[in-house]
């Protein structure tokens, strides 16, 4: 088990509107200006969006996957998890749920990935 980076570019490839940048040497998945995934310490972290009322729920259903982002990302829709402990269907949907925060509804209920 385990994904990598380019594994979710590859997911990420596949999602209308979705574009890769580099931030501070960190790569990051967005739409327009919106970050819906990003890259931390040596690629082995990815923050990912979403819901801000569900992630403490989520870091406690599995710990040993799931954390919380750092202090300064606490404000935001986010959350963080290993990558070593997710396979690639995982992926995929944490990528294409938090891609789905990020699109307009259209967009989100035309795509069929």
């Amino acid at each position: 088990m385990g994904v990598t980076i380019g594994d979710a570019r590859a997911i990420a490839a596949t999602l209308p509107r979705s574009y890769e940048a580099l931030v501070r040497d960190e790569v990051r998945f967005r739409v327009g200006r919106l970050v819906y995934a990003a890259f931390y310490q040596d690629d082995t972290i990815m923050g990912f969006g979403f819901p801000r009322e569900e992630r403490a729920a989520l870091v406690a259903s599995e710990p040993e996957k799931f954390l919380m982002p750092r202090p300064s990302d606490m404000r935001y829709r986010w959350v963080c998890v290993r990558l070593d402990a997710l396979d690639v269907e995982e992926l995929r949907d944490l990528l294409v749920d938090a891609w789905r925060m990020c699109v307009p509804k259209k967009v989100a209920a035309a795509y069929e990935g």
